[in-house]
Protein backbone atom coordinates (compact mmCIF):
# COMPACT_ATOMS: atom_id res chain seq x y z
CA UNK A 1 0.00 0.00 0.00
CA UNK A 2 1.40 2.97 -0.97
CA UNK A 3 2.55 5.57 2.01
CA UNK A 4 0.13 8.70 2.82
CA UNK A 5 2.15 10.27 5.03
CA UNK A 6 1.15 12.74 7.54
CA UNK A 7 -1.90 15.26 7.00
CA UNK A 8 -1.25 18.67 7.85
CA UNK A 9 -3.50 20.02 10.40
CA UNK A 10 -2.06 23.42 11.52
CA UNK A 11 0.78 25.75 10.30
CA UNK A 12 1.97 28.30 12.37
CA UNK A 13 1.95 31.86 10.91
CA UNK A 14 4.89 33.53 9.43
CA UNK A 15 6.60 29.86 9.77
CA UNK A 16 8.32 28.30 6.66
CA UNK A 17 5.57 26.12 6.02
CA UNK A 18 3.43 29.44 5.59
CA UNK A 19 5.98 30.63 3.47
CA UNK A 20 6.36 27.75 0.92
CA UNK A 21 2.14 27.37 0.66
CA UNK A 22 1.48 24.73 2.81
CA UNK A 23 -1.96 24.50 4.15
CA UNK A 24 -3.97 22.21 7.11
CA UNK A 25 -5.41 19.68 4.97
CA UNK A 26 -2.04 19.07 2.65
CA UNK A 27 -0.37 15.57 3.40
CA UNK A 28 3.28 15.70 3.66
CA UNK A 29 4.22 12.18 2.17
CA UNK A 30 7.95 12.08 2.55
CA UNK A 31 11.11 14.19 3.15
CA UNK A 32 14.58 13.94 1.10
CA UNK A 33 12.92 10.98 -0.56
CA UNK A 34 11.97 9.22 3.02
CA UNK A 35 8.44 8.07 3.57
CA UNK A 36 7.27 9.47 7.00
CA UNK A 37 5.49 6.85 9.05
CA UNK A 38 4.70 9.13 11.88
CA UNK A 39 5.43 12.88 13.89
CA UNK A 40 9.11 10.85 14.47
CA UNK A 41 10.22 9.84 10.90
CA UNK A 42 9.39 14.08 10.32
CA UNK A 43 11.34 15.89 13.23
CA UNK A 44 13.93 13.52 12.21
CA UNK A 45 14.18 14.62 8.63
CA UNK A 46 12.68 17.65 9.22
CA UNK A 47 16.04 19.07 11.00
CA UNK A 48 18.36 18.56 7.48
CA UNK A 49 19.63 21.72 6.17
CA UNK A 50 18.27 21.10 2.49
CA UNK A 51 14.77 19.34 2.19
CA UNK A 52 12.66 17.65 -0.75
CA UNK A 53 9.16 17.73 0.54
CA UNK A 54 7.07 15.85 -1.50
CA UNK A 55 2.91 16.77 -0.57
CA UNK A 56 0.03 15.60 -1.59
CA UNK A 57 -2.54 19.04 -1.10
CA UNK A 58 -5.95 18.96 -0.10
CA UNK A 59 -7.04 19.63 -3.76
CA UNK A 60 -5.32 16.79 -4.83
CA UNK A 61 -2.54 18.33 -7.12
CA UNK A 62 0.83 17.08 -6.29
CA UNK A 63 3.87 19.66 -5.43
CA UNK A 64 7.18 19.13 -4.59
CA UNK A 65 9.09 21.67 -2.58
CA UNK A 66 12.60 22.54 -2.15
CA UNK A 67 13.59 24.47 0.99
CA UNK A 68 17.01 25.58 2.40
CA UNK A 69 16.87 26.61 6.08
CA UNK A 70 19.17 26.50 9.17
CA UNK A 71 19.75 23.20 10.94
CA UNK A 72 17.36 22.41 13.18
CA UNK A 73 15.14 24.96 12.44
CA UNK A 74 11.44 23.38 12.20
CA UNK A 75 9.10 24.57 9.38
CA UNK A 76 6.15 25.43 11.46
CA UNK A 77 3.92 22.48 11.33
CA UNK A 78 1.39 20.51 13.29
CA UNK A 79 -0.30 17.22 12.91
CA UNK A 80 -2.47 16.58 15.86
CA UNK A 81 -3.46 12.92 17.15
CA UNK A 82 -3.20 11.12 14.41
CA UNK A 83 0.69 11.65 13.69
CA UNK A 84 1.44 8.15 15.44
CA UNK A 85 -1.16 6.36 13.34
CA UNK A 86 -2.52 3.42 15.45
CA UNK A 87 -0.27 2.27 18.57
CA UNK A 88 1.43 -0.80 19.02
CA UNK A 89 -0.39 -3.17 21.23
CA UNK A 90 1.39 -5.44 23.66
CA UNK A 91 0.84 -9.30 22.87
CA UNK A 92 2.41 -10.56 25.84
CA UNK A 93 0.52 -12.41 28.82
CA UNK A 94 2.83 -10.96 31.41
CA UNK A 95 2.19 -13.17 34.51
CA UNK A 96 1.88 -10.07 36.79
CA UNK A 97 -0.24 -7.79 34.18
CA UNK A 98 -1.78 -5.50 35.87
CA UNK A 99 -4.72 -4.81 33.34
CA UNK A 100 -5.71 -8.24 33.64
CA UNK A 101 -6.61 -7.56 37.34
CA UNK A 102 -9.09 -4.37 36.60
CA UNK A 103 -12.52 -4.67 37.02
CA UNK A 104 -14.36 -4.20 34.27
CA UNK A 105 -16.39 -0.55 33.66
CA UNK A 106 -13.69 1.78 34.56
CA UNK A 107 -12.45 4.01 31.36
CA UNK A 108 -11.37 2.22 28.17
CA UNK A 109 -8.26 3.97 27.83
CA UNK A 110 -7.36 1.69 31.61
CA UNK A 111 -7.73 -1.33 29.50
CA UNK A 112 -5.33 -0.06 26.79
CA UNK A 113 -1.61 -2.40 26.76
CA UNK A 114 0.83 -0.31 24.49
CA UNK A 115 3.95 -2.07 24.23
CA UNK A 116 4.98 0.58 21.20
CA UNK A 117 8.64 1.67 20.98
CA UNK A 118 7.34 4.94 19.26
CA UNK A 119 5.47 5.93 22.63
CA UNK A 120 8.76 5.07 24.93
CA UNK A 121 11.26 7.36 22.79
CA UNK A 122 8.68 10.57 22.74
CA UNK A 123 6.52 9.47 26.25
CA UNK A 124 8.84 7.38 28.78
CA UNK A 125 6.47 4.50 28.22
CA UNK A 126 7.84 1.39 29.29
CA UNK A 127 8.02 -1.80 26.50
CA UNK A 128 9.59 -4.74 26.17
CA UNK A 129 10.58 -5.36 23.08
CA UNK A 130 9.21 -8.78 22.50
CA UNK A 131 6.94 -7.22 19.39
CA UNK A 132 9.96 -5.59 17.49
CA UNK A 133 11.09 -6.44 14.17
CA UNK A 134 14.37 -6.08 13.28
CA UNK A 135 13.83 -3.20 10.85
CA UNK A 136 12.22 -1.37 13.47
CA UNK A 137 15.32 -2.08 15.88
CA UNK A 138 17.54 -0.49 13.33
CA UNK A 139 15.21 2.43 13.53
CA UNK A 140 15.61 3.15 16.71
CA UNK A 141 19.39 2.87 15.93
CA UNK A 142 19.62 4.89 13.12
CA UNK A 143 17.44 7.51 13.97
CA UNK A 144 19.00 7.74 17.43
CA UNK A 145 15.47 7.40 19.10
CA UNK A 146 17.57 7.84 22.86
CA UNK A 147 16.08 7.22 25.45
CA UNK A 148 14.33 4.09 25.69
CA UNK A 149 12.59 2.89 28.78
CA UNK A 150 12.19 -1.14 28.98
CA UNK A 151 10.63 -3.52 31.05
CA UNK A 152 13.56 -6.15 31.41
CA UNK A 153 11.99 -8.07 34.82
CA UNK A 154 15.05 -10.31 34.35
CA UNK A 155 17.80 -11.51 31.99
CA UNK A 156 17.47 -14.88 32.02
CA UNK A 157 16.26 -16.12 28.91
CA UNK A 158 13.76 -18.98 29.59
CA UNK A 159 12.32 -17.11 32.85
CA UNK A 160 11.99 -13.71 31.08
CA UNK A 161 9.97 -16.39 28.76
CA UNK A 162 7.75 -17.21 31.27
CA UNK A 163 7.03 -14.25 32.80
CA UNK A 164 5.98 -12.52 29.63
CA UNK A 165 4.40 -15.20 28.28
CA UNK A 166 6.40 -14.97 24.94
CA UNK A 167 9.05 -17.12 23.31
CA UNK A 168 10.48 -13.73 21.81
CA UNK A 169 11.18 -12.29 25.46
CA UNK A 170 13.90 -14.50 25.35
CA UNK A 171 16.27 -12.24 23.18
CA UNK A 172 16.42 -9.43 25.63
CA UNK A 173 20.05 -9.55 26.24
CA UNK A 174 20.95 -9.36 22.20
CA UNK A 175 18.59 -6.87 21.61
CA UNK A 176 19.93 -4.51 24.62
CA UNK A 177 23.18 -5.47 23.21
CA UNK A 178 22.53 -3.85 20.04
CA UNK A 179 21.17 -0.89 21.44
CA UNK A 180 24.14 -0.17 23.52
CA UNK A 181 26.32 -0.66 20.24
CA UNK A 182 24.18 1.77 18.87
CA UNK A 183 24.50 4.51 21.75
CA UNK A 184 21.18 4.48 22.75
CA UNK A 185 20.90 4.93 26.29
CA UNK A 186 18.17 3.14 28.06
CA UNK A 187 16.42 3.06 31.16
CA UNK A 188 15.30 -0.35 32.52
CA UNK A 189 13.03 -1.83 35.46
CA UNK A 190 11.98 -5.10 37.21
CA UNK A 191 8.85 -5.61 38.48
CA UNK A 192 10.14 -7.86 41.72
CA UNK A 193 7.94 -10.70 42.23
CA UNK A 194 8.58 -12.67 45.02
CA UNK A 195 9.57 -16.41 44.38
CA UNK A 196 9.72 -15.69 40.70
CA UNK A 197 13.00 -13.15 39.55
CA UNK A 198 13.98 -12.57 43.43
CA UNK A 199 16.99 -13.65 44.64
CA UNK A 200 20.26 -15.27 42.38
CA UNK A 201 17.70 -13.99 39.34
CA UNK A 202 17.52 -10.36 40.59
CA UNK A 203 21.47 -10.45 41.21
CA UNK A 204 21.97 -12.06 37.73
CA UNK A 205 19.76 -9.48 36.36
CA UNK A 206 21.46 -6.60 37.56
CA UNK A 207 24.77 -8.09 36.98
CA UNK A 208 23.93 -7.95 33.32
CA UNK A 209 22.21 -4.81 32.70
CA UNK A 210 25.22 -3.23 34.99
CA UNK A 211 27.35 -4.84 32.31
CA UNK A 212 26.16 -2.67 29.37
CA UNK A 213 26.57 0.34 31.42
CA UNK A 214 26.78 3.73 30.17
CA UNK A 215 23.84 2.58 27.37
CA UNK A 216 21.80 1.13 30.07
CA UNK A 217 21.77 4.22 32.42
CA UNK A 218 19.42 2.59 35.00
CA UNK A 219 17.66 -0.02 36.59
CA UNK A 220 14.68 0.24 39.00
CA UNK A 221 13.28 -2.14 40.79
CA UNK A 222 9.57 -1.83 41.55
CA UNK A 223 6.97 -4.19 43.58
CA UNK A 224 4.73 -6.35 42.06
CA UNK A 225 0.99 -4.52 42.39
CA UNK A 226 -1.64 -7.32 42.93
CA UNK A 227 -5.75 -6.70 43.25
CA UNK A 228 -8.32 -8.27 44.03
CA UNK A 229 -9.42 -9.44 40.74
CA UNK A 230 -6.91 -11.95 40.11
CA UNK A 231 -8.93 -14.98 39.92
CA UNK A 232 -7.64 -17.82 37.67
CA UNK A 233 -4.34 -15.89 37.46
CA UNK A 234 -1.07 -16.76 37.66
CA UNK A 235 -0.29 -17.72 41.44
CA UNK A 236 1.82 -14.54 42.69
CA UNK A 237 1.72 -13.12 46.00
CA UNK A 238 3.01 -9.57 47.30
CA UNK A 239 6.15 -8.35 49.28
CA UNK A 240 6.75 -8.83 52.96
CA UNK A 241 7.95 -6.25 55.38
CA UNK A 242 11.00 -8.33 55.67
CA UNK A 243 11.94 -8.78 51.98
CA UNK A 244 11.21 -4.89 51.37
CA UNK A 245 13.72 -4.48 54.21
CA UNK A 246 16.25 -7.33 52.44
CA UNK A 247 15.71 -6.07 49.50
CA UNK A 248 16.54 -1.87 50.44
CA UNK A 249 19.44 -3.11 52.28
CA UNK A 250 20.57 -5.44 48.87
CA UNK A 251 20.01 -2.10 46.50
CA UNK A 252 22.61 0.27 48.81
CA UNK A 253 25.18 -2.35 48.93
CA UNK A 254 25.28 -2.43 45.03
CA UNK A 255 24.43 1.47 45.09
CA UNK A 256 28.10 1.10 47.04
CA UNK A 257 29.56 -0.95 44.42
CA UNK A 258 28.37 0.77 41.77
CA UNK A 259 29.21 4.80 42.80
CA UNK A 260 32.82 3.04 42.92
CA UNK A 261 33.07 1.92 39.60
CA UNK A 262 30.58 4.44 37.57
CA UNK A 263 30.16 7.25 40.08
CA UNK A 264 26.36 6.90 39.94
CA UNK A 265 24.45 4.62 41.93
CA UNK A 266 22.59 2.94 38.76
CA UNK A 267 20.15 0.68 40.40
CA UNK A 268 16.91 2.52 42.85
CA UNK A 269 14.28 0.42 44.71
CA UNK A 270 10.91 2.49 44.03
CA UNK A 271 9.75 4.20 47.33
CA UNK A 272 7.03 1.45 48.35
CA UNK A 273 9.99 -0.38 49.43
CA UNK A 274 11.55 1.69 52.04
CA UNK A 275 7.74 2.83 53.36
CA UNK A 276 6.92 -0.62 53.16
CA UNK A 277 10.47 -1.59 55.34
CA UNK A 278 10.32 0.78 57.30
CA UNK A 279 13.86 1.88 56.13
CA UNK A 280 14.68 5.50 55.99
CA UNK A 281 14.11 6.84 52.23
CA UNK A 282 18.32 7.27 51.06
CA UNK A 283 19.92 10.59 50.34
CA UNK A 284 19.66 12.67 47.43
CA UNK A 285 23.12 11.45 46.30
CA UNK A 286 21.41 8.06 46.32
CA UNK A 287 18.96 9.01 43.44
CA UNK A 288 21.64 10.14 40.60
CA UNK A 289 19.81 12.64 38.55
CA UNK A 290 16.49 11.07 39.02
CA UNK A 291 16.37 9.22 36.20
CA UNK A 292 12.93 7.35 36.70
CA UNK A 293 10.78 9.85 39.14
CA UNK A 294 7.45 8.53 36.94
CA UNK A 295 8.14 5.20 38.10
CA UNK A 296 8.21 5.94 41.77
CA UNK A 297 11.72 6.44 42.53
CA UNK A 298 12.62 9.48 44.60
CA UNK A 299 9.63 10.83 44.51
CA UNK A 300 9.69 10.47 48.63
CA UNK A 301 12.80 12.47 48.70
CA UNK A 302 12.36 14.95 46.49
CA UNK A 303 8.83 15.61 48.80
CA UNK A 304 10.98 15.38 51.91
CA UNK A 305 13.56 17.83 50.89
CA UNK A 306 11.06 20.34 49.77
CA UNK A 307 9.15 20.15 53.04
CA UNK A 308 12.30 20.62 55.08
CA UNK A 309 13.14 23.98 53.32
CA UNK A 310 9.36 24.82 53.31
CA UNK A 311 8.99 24.32 57.28
CA UNK A 312 11.42 27.01 57.67
CA UNK A 313 9.08 29.45 56.61
CA UNK A 314 5.89 28.33 57.98
CA UNK A 315 3.88 31.31 59.32
CA UNK A 316 2.87 31.26 63.12
CA UNK A 317 -0.65 32.04 62.90
CA UNK A 318 -3.48 31.70 59.96
CA UNK A 319 -6.98 32.47 59.90
CA UNK A 320 -9.17 29.31 62.02
CA UNK A 321 -9.96 26.90 59.78
CA UNK A 322 -10.41 22.63 59.81
CA UNK A 323 -8.61 20.57 57.32
CA UNK A 324 -8.56 16.97 56.34
CA UNK A 325 -5.72 16.07 54.23
CA UNK A 326 -6.16 12.33 52.44
CA UNK A 327 -3.60 9.72 51.30
CA UNK A 328 -3.30 6.17 50.23
CA UNK A 329 -2.24 3.87 53.54
CA UNK A 330 1.18 4.17 52.69
CA UNK A 331 1.27 7.39 52.65
CA UNK A 332 0.40 7.83 56.11
CA UNK A 333 4.31 6.93 56.97
CA UNK A 334 5.50 10.71 55.35
CA UNK A 335 3.41 12.83 56.19
CA UNK A 336 2.25 11.87 59.68
CA UNK A 337 5.55 14.38 60.97
CA UNK A 338 4.07 17.10 58.35
CA UNK A 339 0.83 16.94 59.82
CA UNK A 340 2.00 17.14 63.13
CA UNK A 341 4.19 19.79 62.71
CA UNK A 342 1.07 21.87 60.57
CA UNK A 343 -1.08 21.27 63.81
CA UNK A 344 1.34 23.74 65.48
CA UNK A 345 0.24 26.59 63.56
CA UNK A 346 -2.01 28.52 65.51
CA UNK A 347 -5.47 28.46 63.82
CA UNK A 348 -5.12 25.68 61.84
CA UNK A 349 -6.33 22.15 62.59
CA UNK A 350 -5.39 19.73 59.69
CA UNK A 351 -6.56 15.90 60.24
CA UNK A 352 -4.47 13.34 58.49
CA UNK A 353 -6.88 10.40 56.73
CA UNK A 354 -5.27 7.34 54.84
CA UNK A 355 -7.72 5.88 52.05
CA UNK A 356 -8.35 2.05 52.32
CA UNK A 357 -8.46 0.92 49.03
CA UNK A 358 -11.11 -1.45 48.91
CA UNK A 359 -12.04 -0.90 45.35
CA UNK A 360 -8.41 -2.85 43.86
CA UNK A 361 -8.02 -4.38 47.47
CA UNK A 362 -6.20 -3.27 50.68
CA UNK A 363 -2.50 -4.40 49.48
CA UNK A 364 -2.52 -1.60 47.02
CA UNK A 365 -1.61 0.96 48.99
CA UNK A 366 -0.29 3.62 46.88
CA UNK A 367 -2.13 7.45 46.84
CA UNK A 368 -2.28 7.12 42.97
CA UNK A 369 -4.61 4.40 42.60
CA UNK A 370 -7.15 5.75 45.36
CA UNK A 371 -10.68 5.69 44.11
CA UNK A 372 -13.21 8.59 44.40
CA UNK A 373 -15.77 5.66 45.14
CA UNK A 374 -13.53 4.37 47.96
CA UNK A 375 -13.24 8.03 49.09
CA UNK A 376 -16.70 8.87 49.69
CA UNK A 377 -17.45 5.92 51.43
CA UNK A 378 -14.74 6.91 54.33
CA UNK A 379 -15.55 10.09 54.34
CA UNK A 380 -18.75 11.36 55.63
CA UNK A 381 -20.19 14.59 53.76
CA UNK A 382 -19.68 17.61 56.25
CA UNK A 383 -16.82 15.85 58.18
CA UNK A 384 -13.86 17.24 56.44
CA UNK A 385 -14.00 20.51 57.65
CA UNK A 386 -13.55 23.55 56.28
CA UNK A 387 -11.03 22.27 53.63
CA UNK A 388 -9.98 18.95 51.84
CA UNK A 389 -7.04 18.78 50.59
CA UNK A 390 -5.20 15.85 48.20
CA UNK A 391 -2.46 14.73 46.26
CA UNK A 392 -2.75 15.73 42.37
CA UNK A 393 -1.53 12.02 41.60
CA UNK A 394 -5.06 10.48 42.34
CA UNK A 395 -6.17 12.60 39.27
CA UNK A 396 -6.57 12.35 35.63
CA UNK A 397 -5.24 16.04 34.70
CA UNK A 398 -6.92 16.44 32.34
CA UNK A 399 -10.22 15.98 32.76
CA UNK A 400 -9.48 15.82 36.60
CA UNK A 401 -11.61 12.21 37.90
CA UNK A 402 -9.88 9.57 39.47
CA UNK A 403 -9.53 6.09 38.27
CA UNK A 404 -13.68 5.59 38.31
CA UNK A 405 -14.52 8.00 36.59
CA UNK A 406 -15.70 10.38 39.62
CA UNK A 407 -15.01 13.94 38.80
CA UNK A 408 -13.28 15.91 41.88
CA UNK A 409 -16.59 18.48 41.41
CA UNK A 410 -18.92 15.72 41.82
CA UNK A 411 -16.73 14.84 44.92
CA UNK A 412 -16.60 18.19 46.26
CA UNK A 413 -20.25 18.31 45.95
CA UNK A 414 -20.91 14.87 47.46
CA UNK A 415 -18.70 15.84 50.27
CA UNK A 416 -19.84 19.76 51.12
CA UNK A 417 -16.84 20.47 51.04
CA UNK A 418 -14.38 23.10 49.16
CA UNK A 419 -11.24 20.63 47.26
CA UNK A 420 -7.71 21.03 46.61
CA UNK A 421 -5.53 18.92 45.14
CA UNK A 422 -1.53 19.73 45.59
CA UNK A 423 1.49 18.39 44.31
CA UNK A 424 4.01 19.16 46.83
CA UNK A 425 4.87 20.67 49.95
CA UNK A 426 5.06 24.21 48.97
CA UNK A 427 1.07 24.21 47.24
CA UNK A 428 0.16 22.62 50.50
CA UNK A 429 1.97 25.67 53.03
CA UNK A 430 0.14 27.98 50.08
CA UNK A 431 -2.85 26.64 49.95
CA UNK A 432 -3.51 26.69 54.01
CA UNK A 433 -1.84 29.87 54.46
CA UNK A 434 -5.38 30.94 52.58
CA UNK A 435 -3.81 30.85 49.42
CA UNK A 436 -6.31 28.12 47.78
CA UNK A 437 -5.58 29.68 44.25
CA UNK A 438 -1.99 28.19 44.19
CA UNK A 439 -3.09 25.05 44.57
CA UNK A 440 -3.02 22.64 41.06
CA UNK A 441 -6.89 22.26 41.32
CA UNK A 442 -9.19 23.85 43.65
CA UNK A 443 -13.07 23.47 43.34
CA UNK A 444 -14.77 25.89 45.75
CA UNK A 445 -17.96 24.90 47.61
CA UNK A 446 -19.57 28.22 49.35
Amino acid sequence: MKNRGLKVCLVKPESIAAEIGLEPGDWIISINGEPLQDLIDFRFWESEEKLSIDVKKAGGAAWILDVEKDYDQCLGIEFGQGSFGRTRSCSNKCVFCFVDQMPAGLRKTLYVRDDDYRLSFWSGNFITLTNLKDSELRRIARQRLSPVYISVHTTNPELRSEMLGSQKAGLIMEQLGYLAEACIEMHTQVVFCPGLNSGVELERTAADLSGLWPAVSSLAVVPVGLTRYRQDLFQLRGVTSDEARDLVRWVSARQEEYMRDFDDPFIFASDEFYLLAGEPVPPVDRYGSFPQLENGVGLTRLFLDEWAKVQKHLPKEVAAKKVTLLTGSLGEKVLSPVVERLNKIKGLSVSLQAIENYFFGQQVTVAGLVTGKDILKQVAPGEAGDLLVLPSVMLKKEDLVFLDDISLAELASRLKVSIAAVEGPRQLVDVLAGAPEKADVFIEIS
